[in-house]
This record gives structure tokens, sequence and C-alpha cells, in this order.
């Protein structure tokens, strides 16, 4: 089976905490502390056209990440907010991966944009960025999932790695 639905929770979809900052906004600010890293303190440039347009394909591989969990949510009717109670455990698809298609994605559009900018220092908000997802959301969100799904979940983190 793809996915398990976890009938006592089925609808309910309330978020557990206050509101928070959603990772595209971490995202957004992120490619904007890299262009700005970019053009203050460029450090070494390392990529001359046209070889910087092989960023492209990171990016492409991000973004595609990105838009094949977003379906994959929308089609098992569960939610893709960050501390929000999910009605089913997705495991197949771009799930078989990595338990964080969205978050990968994410950072792949980061180095997709690093390598298009062809400088060294825009490669220091990558790491610092997949910190903060893991620390501020995916604990977070997998403590929710293993109260939610128990045994299951246990199940599927052992067979899946958290990014890839």
């Amino acid at each position: 089976m793809c996915y398990e639905i976890h009938t006592s929770d089925y609808g309910k979809g309330a978020p557990v905490k206050r509101k928070r900052i959603l990772p595209p906004t971490y995202l957004f600010v992120s490619i904007l502390v890299m262009v700005a890293l970019h053009f203050i303190f460029p450090i070494v440039k390392f990529k001359p056209f046209p070889w910087n347009l092989l960023g492209a394909i990171p990016f492409a591989l991000g973004l595609a990440a990105n838009l094949i969990a977003d379906r994959a949510y929308k089609k098992h009717e569960t939610t893709v907010k960050p501390f929000e109670v999910s009605t089913v455990l997705i495991t197949c698809g771009i799930f078989r991966i990595t338990r964080n298609p969205m978050y990968l994605g994410f950072v792949l559009i980061l180095i997709g944009i690093s390598i298009f900018m062809g400088s060294l220092t825009p490669y220091v908000v990558i790491p610092v960025f997949a910190v903060l997802m893991d620390v501020v959301f995916i604990r977070g969100e997998q403590k929710i999932l293993e109260e939610t799904f128990s045994e299951r979940w246990l199940d599927y983190k052992q067979k899946v790695r958290r990014w890839i």
C-alpha cells in the first residue's frame, strides 16, 4: 500500500502550534541573501559562462521534486503545511527516495542558483538553510508523524532517509 489513512485524525488538519513563517519564505530570504553575497562579497568567481548554466539542472530537479510532492499531497488529500496533522502517510513515488522531498527540492534550487551565480559566497547559505529546515520544521513534523502513525511511521523512517 502506498499510504495509510489514520482515520481517527482524518479531516483534522488543525494547526498544532501557533502560526509560523512557512518554508517558502525561508527559501525566498535565502535566495535574497545569496544574491546579496554574490554581489557584495563574490570572493572567487569560478564558473564562467556558459558553465554556470549547468545550475539549471539542480534547479529544475528541485522544482520538479516540489511539484511532484505537492501533487502527491493533493492527490492523497493531506496537508502540505508544516505542523498541521497529516491525515495520510505517503510512502510511494518520490517519498520512496526521501522523506522530505520539498525540503530537498528547496536545497537543490539553492544549489542551482549558486552554480548559476558562479561565485563562492552563495554556497554558504545552503548548509545554513538545510540546518534551519531541519531544526525549525523537519524535527517537529517527524514528531507529529510518529505520534499520528506510530509503528507505520517508524517502519517508513527506518527504510527511507531524511534527505536522500
